[in-house]
């Protein structure tokens, strides 16, 4: 069965371009075009596309209001068509947050619109593979987050890691802001992404909503507990005694950079034991090589289950290859690792 894509831009230029790029793959079948938001989420609901590329900038309603009902309606794979403008950028971060499974930039004359034809054409036969089964719960009244400070004792000789690709944030704003107020530990993040100001817009949102602080890496950054720190796109993140971070633009791993094996591995070096590791949605098996030497130092580790994956690949390949110590749906993961936290700290007590 070929794959039904809804293409949606008010331009008619770009419609068409999209159309013929879309269309040359023979897996790929064109079932509509919309040129707004309005008629985009009406043809959603009359058609219901396998997937939907989305512009941004339209009359009538723009991309982002329509992905948010499409997703409250009608959830669908979605692939955002952004400029490269600081504003485009921005919006697709948002996009990505609000659930949109990737991104490609818009072609503004020919030769670009070539360049991007193998792209976009592999993100539409990738995007089939998202589900959208069902939502994290609401975050609950009295949740973690308002546990007393006093409560958690910050420590810097333990590390929680973070790893995800495919629907990555759209998790990431359902787990970071549910941690509690003076988080005692460090936690890194990597989310799979090119160049670009996305994670800086990602990690600007995801501080906005936390009480702990989310911040993109920078070269020679400290870990320190109570912040969330995120990886540039485009660039490894290796983590090195006394818990400095070091950004690479090293060779790709997994095909990927940056990479959360490479991540994971640097991390417990350092931390051993003391290292809690996480992978959340995505596709292939980046970090599963990770999570692995995590469980066999003696750290914990959480992947997320399948129900509430967008694309079940990175953590399946943790739980198969059966080194996942929990396995829990995205919005038990926080409690999880507030578990794993004070679990360690009684431990430590007693053998003291």
């Amino acid at each position: 069965m070929p794959i039904r894509v809804l293409v949606v831009d008010d331009s008619f230029f770009s419609r068409k371009r999209l159309v013929e790029m879309l269309s040359s793959d023979p897996q790929i079948q064109i079932i509509d075009t919309a040129q707004d938001g309005l008629e985009a989420i009406k043809k959603v609901a009359e058609f219901k596309p396998d997937v939907v590329t989305l512009d941004i900038e339209m009359a009538k309603m723009d991309g982002l209001t329509a992905l948010g009902h499409i997703m409250e309606e009608h959830p669908t794979p979605v692939i955002m068509v952004s400029t490269l403008t600081k504003e485009g950028s921005e919006a697709t971060a948002q996009a990505l947050l609000k659930g949109a499974v990737d991104f490609i930039h818009k072609p503004t004359d020919l030769a670009s619109v070539n360049k991007i034809k193998d792209e976009l054409n592999l993100k539409v036969k990738a995007a089939i593979k998202a589900q959208f089964s069902r939502r994290p719960a609401p975050i609950p009244v009295g949740d973690l987050r308002q546990e007393p400070a006093s409560k958690f004792t910050a420590v810097t000789d333990k590390i929680v890691m973070i790893g995800a690709s495919t629907g990555g944030p759209r998790a990431l704003i359902e787990v970071l802001p549910r941690l509690p107020k003076n988080f005692p530990l460090p936690v890194a993040v990597i989310q799979h992404m090119p160049p670009g100001p996305f994670i800086k817009s990602i990690a600007s949102r995801i501080d906005s909503e936390s009480n702990i602080r989310v911040v993109e890496a920078q070269d020679g950054d400290c870990l320190i507990p109570g912040t969330a720190i995120m990886a540039p796109g485009g660039y490894h993140m290796l983590i090195e005694k006394g818990g400095i971070v070091r950004l690479s633009h090293g060779p790709t791993v997994n095909s990927v950079r940056p990479s959360v094996d490479v991540m994971m591995s640097s991390g417990v070096a350092v931390y051993g034991a003391n290292t809690i590791g996480v992978l959340l949605t995505g596709m292939g098996r980046d970090g599963a090589d990770g999570m692995a030497v995590i469980k066999k130092k003696g750290g914990h580790t959480i992947a997320e289950h399948e129900s509430t994956c967008v694309v079940y690949g990175m953590p399946k390949s943790v739980i198969d290859e059966g080194n996942a110590d929990v396995v829990a749906p995205l919005e038990r993961i926080p409690q999880e690792i507030m578990r794993m936290i004070e679990e360690n700290a009684r431990n430590a007590k007693l053998c003291g």
